[in-house]
């Protein structure tokens, strides 16, 4: 069994993440390389620095273009927006992959699901009116069919969406495949029938639950770099992977993966998998062939989705504190770790000030086994500055 320390498994999910080196040039073509080694760009709404989707590619491309993700959607249609491990931009390329889950949406079983399906039985005139108003006049915003005057039976929930009729029908009829974002106007989504928003080149053939894991596992496993079972079963298509252990036995024995094991600062236990395509890339990282970088990480940086693999990896324990009471914070509402070669060394604390133009810093914390070396300093200052530079900030200002 190959043995890798755990120093190089690090480094090679971050090459795999596409966060060392120099970064690419901003291009449709590189944007587009990066999203499919990823597999997903989280779509999350807040914006306390910005979308976080963009700081993920900002953290792998440096200050990049925004029109070409814009391209790469609305134009090209080689991503669209899509259910990954959550609401995500995917790219067109793997349409066969969740197709599955469209096509077996409805055909879901349990409390929940019988509840969706029973509501959306009961509000069949509001779905034929979205759907007829849409294939009418194009793709429209929610809005447009808040004041419909049909007899709705409103959605219950104790969370947010609970009477929201229209956006919960809207979230299905996504889910299930028959709609599409088509288009934004700023955080606005536009809705248009999925057969006019897919290219012709979408890969389009019906794949069985265990075609889907075959695929979907290399995914997880080469983005990122090794994996244990339960960290493929974390990402890409969080939850979605039927057949999980028959799947990996036949990819081992096919030669496609292999068992490794994983020394050095400390062992890590349990089962570990090594896809054969990268099996060169770790030997040219074990030869020293890698380039460190300095950058800040959204908080759903798909390097760190996974909080128990980060710790386990990184000896980085991240939580989100967003909804945590201001006084009992410990770093900050939205904090971006800070990736410093193949380490997570801390972590920024700030915000962007939209009406003053100005990119905020309150506080930077460094995690307390690194030595803050003027170097570090200076690497930390630096990945700010590109931030800020990437934001358009016309200031950085440290607040504390």
């Amino acid at each position: 069994m190959r043995s890798i320390s755990l120093e190089n498994v690090r480094k090679l999910a971050i090459y795999k993440q596409a966060l060392s080196g120099t970064p690419p040039s901003s291009s449709p073509d590189n944007l587009l390389k990066i999203v499919q080694a990823l597999g997903c760009l989280q779509l999350d709404p807040i914006n306390a620095v910005a979308r976080s989707h963009l700081l993920v590619l900002f953290s792998r491309l440096g200050n990049y273009d925004l029109a070409h993700l814009d391209q790469l959607l609305w134009q090209d249609r080689a991503l669209f927006e899509y259910w990954a491990h959550c609401a995500a931009i995917v790219p067109t390329s793997d349409y066969a992959i969740h197709h599955l889950m469209m096509r077996t949406y409805n055909e879901r079983s349990g409390t929940w699901a019988d509840r969706r399906n029973e509501w959306i039985a009961q509000n069949a005139p509001l779905r034929d009116h979205i759907l007829g108003q849409i294939r009418e006049r194009g793709p429209l915003p929610s809005r447009v069919f808040e004041n419909i005057e049909v007899q709705i039976s409103d959605w219950w929930s104790t969370g947010w969406n609970s009477g929201r009729n229209v956006s919960r029908m809207l979230d299905f009829l996504w889910m299930d495949g028959t709609l599409m974002v088509a288009g934004r106007s700023g955080i606005q989504k536009l809705w248009d029938l999925s057969e006019r928003c897919l290219p012709a080149d979408t890969p389009r053939q019906t794949l069985s639950p265990r075609e889907v894991t075959h695929l979907a596992a290399q995914r997880a496993i080469q983005a990122l770099g090794v994996a244990t079972p339960l960290q493929i079963k974390q990402h890409f298509i969080r939850g979605r992977y039927e057949y999980l252990p028959e799947v990996l036995t036949a990819l081992e024995r096919e030669g496609v993966i292999e068992r490794v094991s994983i020394a050095g600062e400390r062992k890590l236990p349990g089962v570990w998998y090594l896809h054969r395509d990268d099996a060169a890339a770790l030997e040219r990282i074990e030869a020293g062939d890698w380039q460190p970088r300095t950058t800040l990480l959204s908080p759903f940086d798909n390097l760190i989705c996974d909080r128990k693999r980060t710790l386990q990896l990184w000896n980085f324990d991240f939580t989100i504190e967003i909804y945590v009471p201001q006084a009992k914070r410990k770093f900050g509402y939205y904090v971006l770790p800070i990736l410093h070669g193949d380490r997570l060394i801390g972590r920024v604390d700030s915000q962007m000030n939209r009406r003053t133009s100005e990119y905020e810093v309150n506080r930077v914390y460094y995690e307390a086994d690194v030595a803050v070396t003027p170097e570090i300093q200076q690497a930390t200052e630096a990945a700010i500055t590109a931030l800020g530079a990437f934001l358009r900030a016309k200031a950085i200002k440290h607040t504390n």
